[in-house]
Parts: structure tokens; sequence; C-alpha cells
């Protein structure tokens, strides 16, 4: 998830925290407001696979107290960016092959049920926004960012889901989203082709769920992340 520096003798840190691009918390500093400064920073590759995170240096490096990086960590937990071990703290998670697999195909069966719902509910606020994001996504120059790439590849889903009115489903993808936001990330970095993939592929998905075809969602859908999971595969070296 991302490149490893020379490790600090004795503590298992790719960089010292003070040399991370992580910035104050904006206050009222909020567990919440600390989970997405974190998010954004493992996703960035800004701390290693396995690195230890210590609630100490994170917090000084925030300027919150430990509280809410605690919380913060907690919820990263359940999105399966870090993990949580008894008497050893936070690790920034080590996604295998077998991980990014398994996101993948949980995604895959999230996605078919959403698209299809999406086809048959979305309304004309859901395509409008849709419509922006497309229009965002159009906007982007040949030195767009792998954040800026993975931000509207998200979004654009995150819109589908809302637009498939299951509540439950909508959980279910919260959990893997920000997995999938770090997989895009890196195969963004890796493989600078968004402009000439993901505009064509999202706009054949939209004018497909505007057609109410489901049938033909669902295969685009999977055509889409089948290709998008042989591109991180390929970017990840796995």
């Amino acid at each position: 998830m991302g490149r490893r520096s020379d490790m600090e003798e004795g503590n298992g840190l790719s960089a010292p925290f003070s040399e991370t691009p992580l910035v104050p918390a904006s206050t009222p500093a909020l567990a919440e407001t600390v989970a997405d400064r974190l998010r954004e920073t493992i996703a960035q590759g800004q701390f290693a696979p396995g690195q230890h995170l210590r609630e100490a240096e994170l917090a000084d490096a925030l300027q919150v107290s430990r509280g809410p990086v605690r919380e913060a960590l907690a919820q990263l937990e359940r999105e399966g960016l870090v993990v949580l071990r008894r008497h050893r703290g936070a690790q920034v998670a080590e996604l295998s092959r077998a991980d990014i697999e398994e996101v993948y195909t949980l995604r895959l069966a999230l996605e078919q049920l959403a698209v299809k719902r999406a086809a048959e509910r979305a309304r004309p606020e859901h395509f409008a926004v849709l419509d922006s994001v497309l229009e965002q996504m159009s906007q982007l120059r040949d030195d767009y960012t792998a954040r800026d790439a993975a931000a509207l590849d998200v979004a654009f889903h995150d819109v589908v889901y809302q637009a498939a009115d299951h509540r439950r489903l909508l959980r279910s993808w919260e959990q893997i989203r920000s997995q999938v936001y770090a997989f895009l990330y890196t195969r963004n970095v890796a493989r600078h082709d968004f402009n000439e993939i993901a505009f064509r592929e999202h706009t054949e998905l939209r004018d497909l769920l505007a057609a109410g075809d489901a049938v033909a969602a669902q295969a685009a859908i999977e055509t889409h992340l089948e290709g998008a999971y042989l591109r991180l595969v390929e970017a990840t070296g796995e």
C-alpha cells in the first residue's frame, strides 16, 4: 500500500511522525476528523504496511488528546486499515493478495445488487450528482493526482449505493470503502490511465442506470470491477 522508507533504528517506524505530512486537526478535534487524517495518510502510503501507530505520537502530531486518536484507530480497524493487538497497540494493516481478492469479490457482490436496485430506483437528483462527478472526471488533466482520481471514483459509487435505497447494503459498502479507496489510490499511482478507462466505464454505467437496464448494468459493473482488480494486482506486484 505504500513505499517503505528506511526504517528508523529501534522503533520500527518508516519515518518519524514529525516528518509525515500530518497537519493539526481542526477544532473541535473529533474522532472522525482524526480518522479522516489518518485514513488519507495510510491510503497515500505515508505510513507503511505493518508500521506501528503510537497514540501519544499521533496525538502530538495532530495536536489533540489521545481519546480521539484511540477512537479513530478503532474506527480504522473496523474499516480494515489498522490492526489492533492486545499489548502491542495499533499497526497499519498489511494487505495480501488474498485480502485484495476478498475485498474484490465482496465488492462485486455488493455492487451487483446496488446497480440492480439503482436501475429501478434512481431519481433525477441521483443522476444530477452522477453527472457532476462525471464532469469532474472529464476535467482531470494528464497531471491529475492519484488522490483526485480515487476520490472521484469512490464518489461515483457512493451515489450508486445511495440510489439503491438499501440501508444495510450502504452500511456494508461503508465497511470496505476505505480499503477500496486505498486500492484505487495505489492503482492510480502505478498506472496513470484514469482518463482512458474510468471516465468511459463510469459513463457507460450511468447511462445503463438511466435506461433502467438492470441486467446490462450488472454485466457492466462486473467488467468494470474485474478490470480494476487485475490492474491493482499488477500495480501491487502480488
